[in-house]
Parts: C-alpha cells; sequence; structure tokens
C-alpha cells in the first residue's frame, strides 16, 4: 500500500520514543511486567490550581473555537511570562500559541525553511528535529558532541560548519535526551560567532526551563543582536505535568509570528480553549509553586547517577537540568549476552526491553548512536527496580 502514500510519508521515521512506548505498552499488555523509562513525560498530576483553573473555565462555558494564535489573554500572560523569567519583551502580535511546543516548532520551520535549506541541529536532539527539518525539504547538518563534551558544542565548531545554505541553528538547553545546560558565557559565544552571519535565524527550544538543579537557565533571544533572528519556543508540558494538555507557544518577530498563524489557520487552527485558560494560571504563579517536582527530580537524578555507576562498562556524565541521563554504553557493542549479540545502541536498548523488561530509547534517534536515553520521571521504586534488572542481564 505504500505506493499509494507519498515519498514524504514514506521516507519519514517513526518517532523513537513513541515507537519504544507503544512497544512496552503492548508486551505490558501481553502480561509482561514492563518498566517505562523510554517518555519524557512527567509522573506527577497537574497541579490543583491549574485543574481549578480548567474547572472554572468549563464551567463559565467556554467551549468555542479560539483565535487561531490563542486567546488575548493568554497571550498577555505569556508576554508577561517571557519579561518576568526570561528577560525578554514581546507584544501580543510575537506570540502564537498551538497545540503543543511540537506544533510551534514544525510550524517555525515550514514557514521559514525552503527545499535545500541546511538546519544545523547539535547532537544530541531532540528526535523530531531532523524529521520536521525534513518535511520541509530542508537538509539537517548535524555536528557532533559526546560525553567528554558534557554534549555540548563549542561555538567555534559551529563556525565550521555554516555554508551559505544554512538557514536555521536549533538550540536545545537544558537539553533532551542529555538534559546538559548551556550557560550564558557559551551562547553568548554561538551569538557571536551568529553576528557575522546576518541572515541565519535561530530556534531556541526551551521547554525544560524550570527543570534545572542550580544553574540559571539563560534565553537566547536575551543576546540584544539575536533577538530579531530568535524564536523561543516553550509551553506548559514539562514542568507543569501538563504533556497531554498540549499547549505550545513561541516569542518571535512579529512577521515570524504572522507566517506561523497563517499555517496554523490552515492546519490545526487554535488551541483547545479549556487548556488555554489552564495555562494562564500554570505560567503567571510563581515558579516556586512547581519547585517540590523539580526538587524530586534532583532527588531521583542522584538516585539513578549513583546506581548506574555499580554497573561494569557504563560512562556518565551528571546532566544539569531536564530529567534524563544519557549513559555511553559502547563498551557492550560487539558482546552476546545470553544469546544476544548487541552491535549498536538500537541493539542494546532492545536487549534491555526483551532481558530486563525495561524500556529505554536509543541514542541513535538523537544523533548519538553510542548512547541510550534512560528518562527518570518515574517513581523511585521503579528507577530502583529497572537499575537492578539492568544490572542482573549484565552482570
Amino acid at each position: 500500500m505504500k505506493k499509494f502514500l507519498t515519498n514524504k510519508i514514506n521516507n519519514l521515521p517513526a518517532s523513537a520514543t513513541l515507537a519504544m512506548a507503544a512497544k512496552a505498552r503492548e508486551l505490558k499488555n501481553s502480561g509482561i511486567d514492563i518498566i517505562g523509562l523510554s517518555l519524557g513525560e512527567p509522573d506527577f498530576n497537574v497541579p490543583d490550581f491549574i485543574k481549578n483553573a480548567a474547572i472554572s473555565a468549563i464551567n463559565q462555558n467556554y467551549n468555542s473555537y479560539t483565535p487561531v494564535d490563542g486567546y488575548a489573554d493568554l497571550k498577555e500572560a505569556i508576554c508577561q511570562k517571557f519579561k518576568r523569567d526570561n528577560k525578554l519583551s514581546y507584544n501580543a502580535n510575537q506570540i502564537v500559541v498551538s497545540t503543543g511546543a511540537k506544533q510551534s516548532i514544525a510550524n517555525v520551520v515550514q514557514a521559514m525553511v525552503k527545499p535545500g535549506e541546511e538546519v544545523i541541529l547539535l547532537a544530541p536532539f531532540w528526535v523530531s528535529y531532523s524529521a520536521i527539518v525534513e518535511m520541509a525539504e530542508g537538509i539537517p547538518i548535524i555536528i557532533e558532541s559526546g560525553i567528554e563534551d558534557d554534549f555540548k558544542v563549542k561555538a567555534s565548531k559551529i563556525k565550521d560548519y555554516i555554508t551559505d545554505k544554512t538557514k536555521m541553528i536549533i538550540l536545545n538547553s537544558p537539553n533532551n535526551p542529555s538534559g546538559s545546560m548551556y550557560s550564558e558565557n557559551e551562547l553568548r559565544a554561538i551569538g557571536d560567532v551568529l553576528k557575522n552571519y546576518p541572515n541565519i535565524f535561530v530556534l531556541s527550544d526551551e521547554i525544560y526551563e524550570h527543570i534545572q538543579y542550580g544553574n540559571d537557565h539563560f534565553s537566547f533571544a536575551a543576546i540584544d543582536d539575536m533577538y530579531e533572528r530568535t524564536i523561543t519556543v516553550n509551553g506548559v508540558a514539562k514542568a507543569f505535568a501538563m504533556t497531554g494538555w498540549r499547549i505550545g507557544y513561541i516569542g518571535a518577530p512579529e512577521w515570524i509570528a504572522k507566517a506561523c498563524t497563517k499555517l496554523q489557520g490552515q492546519v490545526t487552527s487554535g488551541a483547545n480553549c479549556i487548556a488555554q485558560k489552564a495555562t494562564i494560571a500554570a505560567i503567571t504563579a510563581d515558579v516556586k509553586q512547581i519547585s517540590y517536582m523539580v526538587d524530586e527530580f534532583k532527588s531521583r537524578k542522584k538516585l539513578i547517577i549513583e546506581l548506574m555507576s555499580e554497573i561494569k562498562g557504563i560512562k556518565l556524565n551528571n546532566p544539569d537540568g531536564a530529567f534524563y541521563i544519557f549513559p555511553d554504553i559502547s563498551y557492550y557493542f560487539g558482546k552476546e549476552i545470553d544469546g544476544f549479540k548487541i552491535n549498536n545502541s538500537s541493539d542494546f536498548s532492545m536487549f534491555l526491553l526483551e532481558k530486563a523488561h525495561v524500556a529505554t530509547v536509543t541514542g541513535s534517534a538523537f544523533g548519538c548512536p553510542n548512547n541510550i536515553r534512560i528518562s527518570y520521571a518515574a517513581s523511585k521504586e521503579n528507577i530502583s527496580e529497572a537499575i537492578k534488572r539492568i544490572k542482573a542481564v549484565l552482570a
């Protein structure tokens, strides 16, 4: 039946994170006790003050189509949030609310990247970046890094990959899948390189900004010379445990915001009305109201690093944000364990699923073939049991 589908769809890879989650659910439904550490989804309930805002919106009979770019009061709240948290001044015409940050990113790339133009991705990068670029007929240009670099790419290295076809660089800090954070100085160094290339834009994905463990988050658009060339993407899925509410947004130059609104108007139109009203409560609240989640993630990070460091051949760093570790597991390449030959990180992830009944994600999907992503957005009990199983099958 593939002959009836477009080449764009036939060539489109499935999301590795969603594919592993689906495989884990399939095994779980068959009666196997699977511990899922593959999805980037907080295991907390949505805070009551956000749920109450949603209930209030329902009781006020919000049920109609929403403006394509978002409710005016939500856009104003987003402007205030950018000013408070990121020291960025946007007006409502520069804000577009979408059905999740993934749509926000797709809107920007579809609106700006022309066929044959290059988009630089700093590995490791979120699995959907490359697919989104390819759907726009752009060309992903991957710059590699490793655990020895703390999974960060130096500005001087980025310069070597810039060509006359470079249209955009996608930044993600704190990073998914590594949890690494670029410091203000490191980001300013990238900005200094880009000063010499006025036609290159930056998409800064800051969805994990509130999940960090001591280092201050810095927004790339706060660099004076880069404000007019930066699209800042954020949302409420990670920090507020609102993954299923599907609200993301951008702050951008007005002409880019208008282009994204135009595109979105022909695809999904406006985001969910109740979720938008709940988001106002989320982003206007003092971030201290979600600090209990961050504190728990920090405690879990300490636990999982301690447990994983006991396993032979595993290389770890200590990430500054998000809720993932991204260990180098290349020590096991070429080895056969319990009749299972491990040639790469995809094999290793499948080995853990089949033998330890623990779901992880291959690093190949993130541009780092020596690694796997393990989420610690799970209870300490599940983390401890999962690592115990992994340790046992690798012994």
